[in-house]
């Protein structure tokens, strides 16, 4: 081959190799920025984890923490359905440290949890629910594991699957989590109540929203549940059920859906 030719393919491999290595570069450089992204919502998370522990650090009272966890709501607005996952996040964490936490003995499923946690703060629920494959999922510490992480991971994975659409394996991972908790529970019942609604099992949804409104009535999450049990009633055409339920509300003149009471009364009256 002459000289001149063994010289050009030479400069067009080193140019094909130099255009190779800066399109390297660049990938590593997007996904170094890619990694930074998401340990800056990790950090902005964790400090949303922050007030949650900060309103454990006494005893649990509803009434006491309403301000402070409607803030930690709102800085969470967007997600599914009625934008209540921050309440639930609030939930797990609460059930979490008195249940998990504090117990050392349950100290292996808790450490399990702890990466699908990060995952599921930043909204990522499918690898929250899967794993990673360096850490496990709610999946399986939920069924691998015992004890009240994998219970907790039950919760986590029904609220995961209830951000995905997938509505049935979000009532089979709740109706599996059993806490004698009054705040994740009433949490847990009002999912399920989303979830049946969702699926068009609208009695079902409703007796679900009933016994979240009832389980511990206070100003936060019992009007919340009483007015999705109401418009889910007047949906259905129950415009009395509907009624009763927006007159409830009114019990709670503190709450947001107070505010809006007499507006849906109104409209069911006039159907009645």
């Amino acid at each position: 081959m002459p000289k001149s030719r063994q010289r050009k393919n030479k400069k067009t491999f080193i140019s094909s190799r130099t255009r190779e290595m800066k399109e390297d570069e660049k990938e590593k450089a997007r996904l170094e920025e890619e990694r930074k992204l998401v340990e800056e919502k990790i950090e902005e998370e964790q400090a949303q984890y922050a007030t949650a522990d900060t309103l454990l650090e006494n005893d649990f009272d509803i009434e006491e923490i309403q301000g402070k966890t409607e803030t930690f709501i709102n800085n969470n607005k967007g997600t599914f359905l009625a934008g209540v996952l921050g309440l639930f996040l609030l939930a797990a964490c609460y059930f979490g440290y008195k249940n998990v936490y504090v117990p050392s003995q349950d100290a292996t499923s808790q450490t399990e949890l702890y990466k699908a946690q990060q995952y599921f703060a930043i909204d990522s629920f499918r690898l929250a629910l899967d794993g990673d494959g360096s850490y496990p999922g709610f999946l399986e510490v939920a069924d691998d594991f015992g004890g009240k992480g994998a219970n907790l991971a039950n919760y986590y994975a029904g609220i995961s699957y209830l951000n995905l659409g997938e509505f049935e394996n979000a009532i089979t991972y709740l109706e599996r989590f059993n806490s004698n908790d009054k705040l994740v529970s009433v949490m847990a019942k009002g999912a399920l109540g989303d979830a049946y609604t969702e699926l068009g099992q609208d009695d079902q949804g409703i007796n679900f929203y009933k016994q979240a409104a009832n389980l511990n009535a206070n100003e936060l999450t019992s009007p919340m549940f009483l007015l999705k049990a109401g418009l889910a009633m007047e949906r259905k055409g129950d415009f009395a059920g509907a009624k009763e339920m927006f007159e409830k509300i009114k019990e709670y003149p503190n709450s947001a859906q107070a505010t809006d009471a007499d507006k849906y009364l109104a409209k069911v009256e006039a159907k009645l």
